[in-house]
């Protein structure tokens, strides 16, 4: 994760770079196996998702929700199968602009030691921005999170600084700057791991509105939720279970085959 959000330089040798992505992500037959001889976490999945459009992953505990959020994410490879940004492999990416078009919020977000600012502006990663754009960058982003009102409040707004452990935010304030940090520099794909945990009333509804907005900008937003209310802005619904995607299509649809309404009745002949 330090990785994907410090802009951590690449060992790997200097990729093509590819334009900027649209967001239409492909994840195709992907299985994750953390040893040999467990069963696999994730079993030949396959999704895709179109740009503008928000995708509500669903399931019991432990289904494999978070493991897929992870692999869509970039922050975890899979064991097989390939997932694709714009039609390329993720492995066909350099891993910083990969990271730079890819908003994260996994399910125990995290924040470094260093400034509110900078953890939101992923620590300048993008060399092409000067210092004043990337102030400006971090600002829209809080903006877009609901949080610039709050960040304004603390003792040194922006430029307050955190522990390396985030020390002196409450759960619900670091969840909602690590939402900032995701939506730093408007990246093409948004994948939130049940980002609404620590939210209160407020939050989730500055959650809401900011997934709306990213999807309505055309990026691809990806939802782990538990909780079904805010599974009504999602455009489409992935259900797993025991690793495997159970179902999956329009929210309407896959609600309905989980909620059938009961048929009508037939009067017995006397």
């Amino acid at each position: 994760l330090v990785a994907l959000f410090a802009g951590i330089p690449d060992p790997q040798h200097d990729r093509t770079e590819l334009p900027r992505p649209m967001g239409r992500i492909e994840v195709e037959n992907v299985s994750v196996r953390f040893a040999e001889g467990v069963e696999p976490q994730l079993k030949s999945i396959s999704t895709r998702l179109e740009p503008g459009q928000i995708l509500g992953i669903i399931g019991p505990s432990g289904s494999g929700k978070t493991t897929l959020s992870r692999v869509i994410s970039g922050a975890l490879r899979p064991g097989l199968g390939v997932v694709r940004l714009d039609g390329a492999d993720y492995q066909a990416w350099d891993s910083d602009r990969l990271a730079s078009h890819v908003g994260y919020l996994p399910q125990q977000p995290v924040l470094f030691a260093g400034t509110i600012k900078d953890n939101i502006a992923r620590f300048g990663g993008d060399q092409k921005l000067s210092p004043v754009e990337i102030d400006a960058a971090a600002v829209v982003a809080a903006q877009a999170a609901g949080v610039h009102d709050l960040i304004l409040r603390l003792p040194q707004g922006y430029d307050t600084m955190l522990n390396a452990d985030g020390s002196g935010l409450s759960a619900g304030q670091t969840q909602r700057i690590a939402l900032a940090r995701a939506l730093y520099g408007e990246p093409a794909l948004l994948v939130l791991d049940e980002p609404n945990s620590a939210l209160d009333q407020e939050g989730e509804q500055a959650l809401a509105q900011a997934v709306v907005a990213a999807a309505e900008r055309g990026a691809a937003v990806v939802v782990v939720a538990h909780r079904a209310g805010f599974l009504q802005v999602a455009h489409r619904l992935l259900l797993m279970k025991n690793g495997q995607v159970e179902m999956q299509g329009s929210r309407e649809d896959v609600l309905a085959r989980l909620n059938p309404k009961p048929g009508p009745r037939i009067a017995s002949v006397q």
